[in-house]
């Protein structure tokens, strides 16, 4: 977390706040740096550094997939210490990331953490691939298991099985959650038959994970209605034009989208805030 640089007194006694105000260190605008724009509060990742009016700019892309461009150099801030941003330096070994897809800062040398007894719930094994892609390092890290639910119907049989308590939280992510649907009934259900506040369950609103990836990372304005009485994995890769016969066709047509994610840049909000949540939920000490 970011120390809370507002948080001092301006009107207290002693120096004035110039005088204690640190240094700006440089930092290399690398790509996936995440930084905050003092002046405007906008904080985002770095996605390139470039040439404009002959003046070095870098293009900043925030957890909603915006982009704003500044002027390369002082002004930013960068884990709650300002920062003057250079070009990023040319080298010809990759050198190693300093955050992870979720945007969140690599723990160097950090060994995955012996399982908690909490657990994150998902519906099906490409929303368990997603979350893997994403978010899988810093599961690792703090010691989450996630594992396949396969279809909300099951998930009071499985609650029952697993006997939620304290120091055993189950989060679930559930695919269309939405008003008035089969999956807000069940859910709504399955709350009732477990409280205690030991089980979490959030969704999204889309018929498919597939959705949650951005549809211009396949070169889509939106992702396409597919007709009622059509399977919709199947109408989604029939309007694509790809292979479209059989779960096979649908298993190299998941592979092609996941391997269009590379962070949480490309990904819809509605999912990351979700499963973030849940991550929070199950690693809450009490």
């Amino acid at each position: 977390m970011s120390s809370d640089r507002y948080s001092q007194d301006v009107l207290a006694a002693g120096p004035h706040p110039s005088a204690r105000r640190p240094t700006s260190r440089p930092v290399p605008a690398d790509r996936g740096l995440v930084v905050e724009e003092v002046m405007t509060g906008w904080v985002g990742a770095v996605t390139r550094v470039e040439k404009s009016g002959g003046l070095h700019v870098v293009v900043l892309e925030d957890r909603a997939g915006r982009t704003r461009t500044f002027p390369l150099g002082p002004g930013f801030w960068v884990d709650g210490a300002p920062v003057t941003l250079t070009p990023p330096v040319t080298s010809t070994a990759p050198a190693a990331p300093t955050r992870t897809a979720s945007g969140s800062r690599v723990v160097a040398d950090a060994r995955a953490r012996v399982a908690r007894g909490s657990r994150i719930w998902v519906e099906g094994r490409h929303d368990a691939e997603l979350v893997e892609k994403v978010w899988g390092d810093d599961l690792r890290v703090e010691g989450v298991v996630v594992e396949l639910l396969e279809g909300v119907d099951n998930l009071a049989d499985a609650l029952a099985d697993f006997k939620p308590s304290k120091g055993r939280r189950v989060g679930v992510l559930v695919d269309h959650l939405v008003p008035g649907s089969k999956e807000q009934r069940i859910t709504d259900d399955v709350l009732r038959a477990f409280p205690g506040g030991n089980v979490k369950v959030l969704g999204h609103p889309y018929v498919d994970v597939w959705q949650a990836v951005r549809p211009q990372r396949i070169g889509l304005d939106a992702w396409p209605v597919i007709d009622r009485g059509t399977e919709w994995k199947y109408g989604i890769l029939q309007r694509l034009g790809w292979p479209a016969e059989n779960q096979t066709d649908v298993a190299l047509g998941w592979k092609k989208i996941l391997g269009t994610v590379r962070s949480y840049a490309d990904l819809e909000p509605s999912l990351l805030g979700r499963v973030e949540e849940l991550i929070d939920f199950v690693t809450v000490t009490d």
